[in-house]
C-alpha cells in the first residue's frame, strides 16, 4: 500500500451548488426538513449514502462529549426518532444529561442541517412497531450486541449470532429485547445550512417559541439569520 502523505490545509471545496434566502424557506421546520431530506435521498446512494444519517452528540454528567453517527427512523411533528440499546454509552450519557445536538452531513449537495433539543425515551409499542419492520439479521444483532461493552474478541459476537441463528431461524418471530428501544428528540432549535461562495454561507434557524415544539406549527418558531 502506497502511504501517500497529504497536506489538509490546502483541501477545500468552492461551494456554489444553491442558495438559501428567507423566501426560500417553507412555513415551517417539518416541512423545511422533509424537502431538504428529498434532496438528499433523491442524489441516490452512490452520490450520498444514507440520507438519514445524522451525527448525534451527548455529554455525561461532567460535561465530556462524545459523538458518534446513528440513523433517523422517524420525522414527524414531535422531532426526530433513532433506536438504540438503552445500555450504550450515549444512553448512559442521556440518562446523565437529557439534551442533545444531531447534525445531518449532507455534503454532495452543500448542505448540513444542526438540530438540538430534549430527548426522551419513546413508548415500548412504538419501539415494538419499528423492531418488527426491521430486518431478521438486524433483530438478532440487536439481542447478541451488548452495545459500547468491552468484549474479548469478534469471535464473541459470531458464536452468539450462531446461536440465535439456531434459536430463532429466519421467518421465526424474534422478540424485541427489553435493553432496546427509541429516544424522541424534541426539537428546539433546527439550523439549515447552505453553502455559498466565499465561505459567506447561509445560515437560517428556527427557534422554538414558548414550550410548544410541534415542528408542524409555524406559530411556534421564528426564523433567525446567523451570520457564517
Amino acid at each position: 500500500m502506497t502511504n501517500v502523505e497529504h497536506n489538509v490545509a490546502d483541501m477545500r471545496v468552492h461551494y456554489d451548488r444553491d442558495v438559501l434566502h428567507e423566501s426560500d424557506l417553507a412555513a415551517t421546520p417539518l416541512e423545511q426538513f422533509r424537502l431538504w431530506l428529498s434532496d438528499a435521498v433523491n442524489l441516490g446512494p452512490d452520490a450520498l449514502i444514507e440520507p438519514n444519517a445524522m451525527v448525534l452528540s451527548t455529554s455525561d454528567a461532567a460535561g465530556v462529549v462524545s459523538s458518534r453517527s446513528v440513523l433517523l427512523k422517524g420525522i414527524d411533528e414531535r422531532g426526530l426518532v433513532f433506536y438504540t440499546n438503552y445500555g450504550s454509552h450515549k444512553a448512559q450519557d442521556i440518562s446523565e444529561h437529557p439534551q442533545v445536538s444531531v447534525v445531518f452531513p449532507w455534503y454532495p449537495l452543500h448542505r448540513q442541517v444542526i438540530a438540538s433539543g430534549k430527548i426522551t425515551k419513546v413508548s415500548r409499542e412504538e419501539s415494538q412497531e419499528y423492531f418488527a419492520t426491521r430486518p431478521h439479521k438486524s433483530k438478532l444483532g440487536a439481542i447478541v450486541s451488548e452495545q459500547s461493552a468491552i468484549i474479548d474478541s469478534r469471535e464473541v459476537l459470531e458464536t452468539r449470532m450462531a446461536q440465535l441463528h439456531e434459536q430463532y431461524p429466519e421467518g421465526s418471530d424474534v422478540p424485541m429485547p427489553e435493553f432496546w428501544g427509541g429516544y424522541l428528540i424534541s426539537v428546539e432549535s433546527i439550523e439549515f445550512w447552505q453553502g455559498r461562495r466565499s465561505r459567506l454561507h447561509d445560515r437560517l434557524r428556527f427557534v422554538r417559541i414558548g414550550d410548544n415544539s410541534d415542528l408542524a406549527q409555524a406559530t411556534n418558531w421564528k426564523v433567525t439569520r446567523l451570520s457564517p
